[in-house]
């Protein structure tokens, strides 16, 4: 399987941390933020990647290059002008080819277990696709991932609201006692993920979101299965999370 890693983002969050190189270079304990995802990629047996960047590109390209370092081979496309999460990934359509492939978001950290994991998951049913969770985490600031009996996603909200999520529990479709399933931001899909990309249409905040293709694919019936990451996971979301990281056994 190959594997696809979106580092195009400069990081806002990050203020003048991020002056110098896109946010998924800073470094965690000596290491940058993508490396860790490579290693943890090649440690579930993946040896070819797509990188795709655009702030700062060569800071990832100098730093990777052709991947020989750690006997893999990488690849690099440019996220065009518009922006979003679903537009980051066309770049890859070519080098993803007929195959399914592995997606990750190039600020979240994960043990290498679970890539592995998610392989084997995906593997064992005619899945469209395959979006790792985990709970604990604030849903306001992420994806609220539901899911029906047999773990297969049956929505994807992106930030909801409280008022939503209350709909959500009066309708039935959401305990209230939970589990509150937080998007972990790493999936597997099959490549009918382009078309749906190629339908998607700018979110109120202006951006072209990944979700939203997510859905339209589970809606035009290409299941997404699902899996719980276990042990420790982070989005580097801004300086407090990356300052734990310096703190915490990667």
């Amino acid at each position: 399987m190959k594997a696809v890693i979106l580092a195009a983002g400069r990081g806002t969050r990050m203020k003048q941390l991020t002056r110098e190189a896109p946010k998924p270079m800073l470094p965690v304990r000596g290491k940058p933020i993508l490396e860790w995802i490579l290693e943890g990629l090649l440690d579930a047996g993946i040896r070819e990647f797509f990188i795709v960047t655009k702030y700062r590109a060569e800071v990832v390209r100098e730093h990777f290059g052709d991947g020989g370092r750690w006997d893999a081979r990488i690849a690099y496309g440019t996220q065009g002008d518009l922006p979003g999460t679903a537009k980051a990934v066309e770049p890859a359509r070519e080098f993803v080819g007929t195959e399914p492939f592995l997606l990750s978001y190039g600020d979240i950290l994960a043990r290498p277990a679970p890539y592995a994991s998610m392989v084997e998951r995906f593997s064992q049913g005619r899945f469209g696709g395959l979006i790792t969770v985990t709970r604990g985490e604030e849903i306001a600031k992420g994806g609220l991932v539901l899911f029906n009996d047999n773990f297969l996603m049956s929505d994807l909200l992106e930030k909801p609201s409280p008022e939503e999520v209350a709909a959500l529990q009066r309708q039935g479709r959401l305990r209230k006692e939970g589990p509150f399933w937080y998007n972990a931001g790493i999936y597997i899909f099959d490549p009918a993920l382009f078309d749906y990309i190629a339908d998607v249409r700018p979110s109120p905040r202006g951006e072209y979101e990944l979700t939203d293709a997510i859905r339209a694919m589970a809606a035009g019936g290409l299941p997404i299965a699902g899996l719980e990451i276990l042990g420790r996971w982070a989005d580097v979301r801004d300086p407090e999370v990356l300052a734990r990281l310096e703190q915490d056994e990667i």
